[in-house]
């Protein structure tokens, strides 16, 4: 990987200590580009640059602490469970907020590999595999892995923007599952502070709704928010649809969070043996980028889908 590096940040410790989490970091031609970090609830993406090495994200806002930059989650994950009698009983679980939300416990999202690697046109896959561990329970001291996921990150860096396909292909472990329905799953991303639309940023959808209020509970191909990021520049992030979603809704707030909800209205039951796969694109930039480019990222990766 000549124009790429993905090393662990250094910390320094006293001897005998470690890090409870740990990020590592992707450079291209020496410039960050994204970090992939294990925080102590779940893996997600932060920080995350534009080509001219702007934030575009925040890590844990103030107001929802639990909104981590670029993140993978669903607050109603049901388990199907056998009881005595021939019953079956339905565990629930919280892999959304890291305290206990309506009623259901919190779990983690932990990574338990990562590799990454050099593909075609330029770019890198990093490849993630994840345990979705419940709460601590009765019988479960240590939780219960209901699930696992297979997270693939294709990135292809540029100068103008850089572009990041986001895969994820979730699967239960021993139990049935339910997903949904929910509003709180399942692709997110909160901009930086300064980028919000209560500050001067700008939210948009392909359909040519402007505002979260606009954009929420309604079906585009993309939303893209905008917004200044220090001295006078402006950088965005936009995300766009790309496969296995069917027909989802977005969640999309002038205070800086975006959702793409596949489980709005209906849940998603997954059998044993059987898998989720789903994807999105998100496309990071400088100064404006014309709402033609990213509709033609978006018809992109649906030809590649359709292949």
């Amino acid at each position: 990987m000549p124009e790429f590096s993905f090393e662990s940040d250094a910390i320094d410790l006293p001897k005998g200590a470690w890090a409870r989490t740990h990020r590592r970091t992707l450079k291209w031609r020496g410039r960050d580009v994204l970090s992939v970090t294990q925080g102590r609830m779940r893996s997600y993406l932060y920080p995350l640059y534009s080509p001219a090495g702007f934030a575009v994200t925040t890590e844990s806002p103030a107001d929802h602490p639990h909104h981590n930059s670029v993140w993978i989650a669903a607050d109603h994950l049901h388990c199907r469970v056998p009881a005595a009698d021939n019953k079956v009983e339905e565990y629930a679980y919280n892999f959304y907020v890291d305290e206990t939300f309506q009623g259901r416990a919190p779990g983690r999202i932990v990574e338990t590999a990562a590799e990454a690697r050099s593909v075609g046109n330029g770019g890198i896959r990093i490849e993630l595999s994840l345990a979705w561990v419940g709460p601590a329970e009765w019988a479960a001291d240590k939780g219960r892995t209901v699930a696992t996921e297979r997270r693939i990150i294709d990135v292809r860096p540029g100068d103008a923007c850089h572009v990041i396909d986001l895969h994820s292909e979730l699967s239960p472990t021993e139990w049935d599952m339910v997903l949904g329905p929910t509003r709180h799953a399942y692709f997110n991303f909160r901009v930086a502070e300064s980028m919000r639309v209560v500050r001067g940023g700008r939210l948009t959808d392909s359909e040519g709704r402007s505002g979260g209020d606009a954009i929420t509970g309604n079906g585009a191909a993309w939303v893209d928010y905008s917004g200044p990021v220090g001295g006078g520049n402006v950088a965005g992030i936009a995300m766009l649809c790309a496969a296995g979603i069917g027909k989802p809704t977005w969640f999309a707030a002038d205070w800086g969070t975006v959702t793409l909800q596949p489980f709005r209205h209906e849940g998603v039951v997954l059998r044993r043996g059987e898998s989720l796969a789903m994807s999105v694109r998100l496309v990071v930039y400088d100064c404006t980028l014309d709402k033609s480019r990213i509709g033609a990222l978006g018809n992109e990766i649906a030809g590649a889908t359709a292949r």
